[in-house]
Formats: structure tokens, C-alpha cells, sequence
């Protein structure tokens, strides 16, 4: 089919994401790929067997678009044991087909056309798209990678009659760095007396190192009443593959998302969210993910040691950044190409994550692998 000339594209720049492109280009060259962020190892057990005993008991037509009660229930539990947070499991809580979904569906419902939303850059791929689509106008604040993260005054230079939202992720992707207590009270006094919405990605709140807190906005009431929360199962339970994610709002808010929610998913997969409402009984799980992850950051940054990469530490997530300024001068983008195909190790350049330029010679490396595929990987960047 031939569409005519008139046919106008709402995303114009929008291609592939550089995750298929990497993944794509690691398993055409046989590379280790700690490319895209998701673990090679099998998630827990017990919970594959609750999964499989509710498909088997019958609980598999669809659920409450807001999801299983049950669930909603433990989540409300769980945030208010780590956070000394309320939410209303009926009224203020909705499980999501992942963050992604989340993170698109409350954008969909407070952005309308002319609306600013704030941005700290090295940005996550899916916040740009979903705002432009609605004809909102993202407005960018680059982060300081190696010292403090975010300069506030510069964010309140930006901040006008026309800012809707601002968009925050800690601990963040692509970088590893986490937003402090300060960083939170400086936002919560930005935002005081406004109508600013902010939507906070804490995905990879329980994966945080050296003996680091995370920062969620339900920490603070004056931020949490305008706050929509974006959680992830997949990176808790390493089951990216299941898409199950949750967000957390005050009322008034969670209204105007559902009203999106519903009619984008309406509901998610109902045996996964009864074996979830069961297994977050488990709370050693999501307790000890964070030393989990800092051993497998530890070996990786530790099998690098007398490498030409300069590493700082990554303090949350999952995820590495390497600088490789010692080693080549080549744009990020190039060099992850020619390390996939004559290295064999995947990774992502940096640059992507930002929408205005920059120079750096970062490249993500993803740890949540196997000890092994971490070996076979540093055997090959140490020669670098």
C-alpha cells in the first residue's frame, strides 16, 4: 500500500532504539552481550511455580484493570514498610503491563499540547517520544556524571507557567549515579506551590550499593501529593520478559491515569499478579537484591582492574558505565559498533540518552549477567 504525501509522521525522528539495534548486531556477530538491560540468569523458582499453580487453578481471564486486589494490597504494605508512605491499595495503586506502559500512560494523561516537561539528560529512551506524540515540548537539564548530579538552579531557570512535569529516574539509567536526600528536598522546594506533576522512575529502587538509601518521593508527603511512581517487577524478580510493572499515585491523580490506563491495556496477566500478591511475602528477595547486584558489579569492575577503561563505580541499577577516552577518539556510537563486530562484547553508547550533544566517551555495560558472561567479557576489553 502506497499512503500519500500527506501522510505526516508524529515521531519523524524516531527509528529503531539502539537496544534492538545492539542486540541485534551481538547476536549476528556471536558478541557477549551486555548490551540490553536484561539478566541471563533464571528468575526465582517458586515463583515460576506459583505462576504455573493459578494458570493450572483457573485465573486466567482478565483481571480489574486496576489489577488483583491482592496485589494491590501487598504493594501498599510493602511502600509503607520501606517508605513510611500510605496508599490506598482501592484508589491509589495500579499494576501496568511494565514501566514502559506506565511511564507512557501518565504522560498521556497530563500532557496536552504546549505543555514543557523537564528532563535530566543522560535520558531513558521512552520519556521523549511519549511527550512529543502528545505535543508536549521536552526541555533538557544535562546531569553532572562525576560530581554533583543535578545543578537545581539551572533547573529553576527552566521552570515557567507552561511546565507540566518533571521527569525524574534514580537510581538512573543510563548512569548508575542516585539522587540524594538534598536532591530531594531541593525539588520538593522547587515545586512547592506550583502545579507541577512529577513522574518519578524508581524501577531500580531496590538495586543500590554501598550501603546507599534510596530516595523515593513517597519519602516526602509534599512531593508524593503530586507524585506519580513507576515501579518494576522485571528488575526486582529479573522477569523482563513479563512486562509487569505498578505505578503509585494520590487519588486525584490515579483517576486521571486510569482514564488512560483503561483504554491503552485495560489489564495486565492475571496469574502473574496472584503469584507476585504471594511471592512479595518473600521480602529477603528485594531485601538482598541490592548486595545481589553489588557482587556482580564488584566482579566485573574487579576482573577490569589494569585495563585502559577509566570506572567509576556504578551506585544503583544494573548497569556500568566505562570510559574509554584512553582508548579511542572515536564517537561513542562508532566504537560500540566496532567493539560488537571486532571486540565481541555489546554494549550502548551514551550519547544516545541525550538529545543536545555531548562528548563523552561513555559506553553502558550491563552486569546483571552470569559470573562467566562477565569473564568472557572482561577477557576481551582488558586486551583494549
Amino acid at each position: 500500500m502506497k499512503f500519500p504525501g500527506s501522510l505526516h509522521s508524529k515521531l519523524p525522528k524516531v527509528g529503531t532504539t539502539i537496544f534492538s539495534v545492539m542486540s541485534g548486531l551481538a547476536r549476528e556477530t556471536g558478541a557477549v552481550n551486555l548490551s540490553q538491560g536484561f539478566p541471563d540468569f533464571n528468575i526465582p523458582e517458586r515463583l515460576v511455580e506459583l505462576t504455573h499453580s493459578y494458570m493450572k487453578r483457573g485465573f486466567n481471564q482478565y483481571s480489574p484493570m486496576q489489577g488483583v486486589i491482592a496485589l494491590r494490597e501487598k504493594l501498599a504494605e510493602k511502600v509503607e514498610e520501606l517508605y513510611t508512605a500510605k496508599y490506598n491499595p482501592e484508589t491509589e495503586i495500579t499494576v501496568t503491563a511494565g514501566a514502559t506502559q506506565a511511564i507512557y500512560t501518565a504522560i498521556s494523561a497530563f500532557v496536552n499540547e504546549g505543555d514543557e516537561v523537564i528532563i535530566f539528560e543522560p535520558a531513558y529512551d521512552c520519556y521523549v517520544p511519549a511527550i512529543e506524540v502528545h505535543g508536549g515540548k521536552p526541555c533538557f537539564v544535562q546531569m553532572n556524571l562525576a560530581g554533583d548530579l543535578i545543578d537545581w538552579e539551572k533547573v529553576k531557570r527552566l521552570v515557567n507557567q507552561r511546565t507540566r512535569m518533571i521527569i525524574i529516574n534514580t537510581p538512573h539509567n543510563p548512569s548508575g549515579r542516585v539522587m540524594s536526600a538534598g536532591d530531594m528536598l531541593k525539588l520538593q522546594k522547587l515545586t512547592d506551590g506550583t502545579d507541577i506533576i512529577i513522574l518519578s522512575d524508581e524501577v531500580y529502587e531496590h538495586i543500590i550499593f554501598d550501603g546507599m538509601e534510596h530516595q523515593s518521593v513517597a519519602r516526602y508527603p509534599k512531593l508524593a501529593e503530586r507524585s506519580i511512581i513507576v515501579s518494576s517487577f522485571g528488575k526486582t524478580y529479573h522477569n523482563t520478559g513479563w512486562k509487569m510493572g505498578h505505578v503509585m499515585a494520590p487519588e486525584e491523580l490515579m483517576k486521571e491515569f486510569r482514564k488512560v490506563h483503561q483504554f491503552n491495556v485495560f489489564s495486565v496477566n492475571t496469574p502473574a499478579q496472584h503469584a507476585l500478591a504471594e511471592f512479595l511475602d518473600d521480602r529477603d528477595h528485594y531485601l538482598e537484591l541490592g548486595a545481589f547486584y553489588q557482587q556482580k558489579r564488584d566482579t566485573f569492575n574487579r576482573l577490569l582492574q589494569g585495563s585502559n577503561f577509566k570506572i567509576r563505580p556504578s551506585e544503583g541499577t544494573y548497569f556500568q558505565l566505562l570510559d574509554y577516552s584512553s582508548i579511542s577518539d572515536e564517537k561513542d556510537t562508532d566504537y560500540a559498533i566496532r567493539l560488537t563486530k571486532e571486540v565481541g562484547v555489546a554494549s550502548i553508547p551514551v550519547s544516545v540518552f541525550y538529545n543536545q550533544k555531548n562528548a563523552d566517551k561513555f559506553l553502558r555495560f550491563c552486569f546483571a549477567k552470569e559470573d562467566e558472561t562477565l569473564e568472557k567479557a572482561a577477557e576481551k576489553l582488558v586486551k583494549l
